[in-house]
């Protein structure tokens, strides 16, 4: 019910810094993923009644939702930065087999 807090966190420290990130690393890759995830996970906790829209907004305590944001919102948030790596990695070597195809 609070896994998507790991990845809200992050996005939004990643799109504070974006304009300090080089374009090559496609930070705006990562911020789509990041914040299309965040959006998909509190849709689907609202529809289940995990998140509610007034105050304390998340229907478990404390001692529920710190193990499930280190047991599914890490691992999740994780596999987003490999899955970027992956797709940041693809994209530059594409970029230097064009340019190496040009010459």
């Amino acid at each position: 019910m609070a896994c998507f807090l790991v990845p809200t966190s992050t996005a939004i420290v990643t799109t504070v810094i974006r304009k300090k990130i080089p374009e090559k690393y496609h930070i705006n890759w990562l911020n789509s993923m990041l914040w299309g995830g965040v959006v998909m996970l509190a849709v689907e906790h609202i529809s289940h009644g995990e998140i509610v829209l007034y105050p304390p907004f998340l229907t478990a305590g404390l001692a529920e939702v710190f193990p499930e944001m280190l047991r599914v919102g890490v691992p999740m948030t994780l596999s987003i930065f490999l899955i970027w790596g992956i797709m940041v990695t693809v994209a530059v070597r594409m970029s230097k087999k064009a340019e190496y195809v040009e010459a």
